[in-house]
């Protein structure tokens, strides 16, 4: 059996450019971590930066959730979703009061599966 060796080339070429790819990603993933944790390690923020920095999660949490929440699944043409027949909506409510009263993760998502169960179970 003969081997070609441009084919044997180009995938031993492909193998390499592969790892190099996964390596960039690997560094450009970690590099942000590492970063702010190795350059402000053992420094106190000012207090305006810690604030404006413990607003991050709320707001990203938000842009993340309200639009899945508001709007309609359809891909092609999102419209605004303000219902009661929303049933994402409509679980959310007990899951944002479980969440605010208890300030638990587990209690919270535990809230967000059973309303969502019970409402898709009763309302569809």
């Amino acid at each position: 059996m003969e081997v070609n060796k441009e084919v044997c080339k180009e995938v031993n070429t492909l193998d390499k450019s592969l790892w190099i790819i996964i390596g960039g990603m690997a560094l450009v993933t970690v590099l942000p971590r590492l970063l702010p944790i190795m350059l402000l390690s053992g420094r106190r923020l000012p207090l305006a930066v810690a604030r404006w920095l413990s607003l991050i999660v709320p707001a990203i949490l938000s842009a993340l959730l309200f639009p899945e929440l508001l709007f309609t699944r359809d891909a092609a043409a999102r419209t605004f979703a303000l219902s009661a027949s929303n049933t994402f909506l409509m679980a959310s409510v007990p899951t944002f009061f479980v969440a605010w009263k208890t300030k638990s993760l587990y209690k919270t998502i535990i809230a967000g599966i059973v309303a969502a169960a019970v409402l898709r179970f009763f309302v569809g």
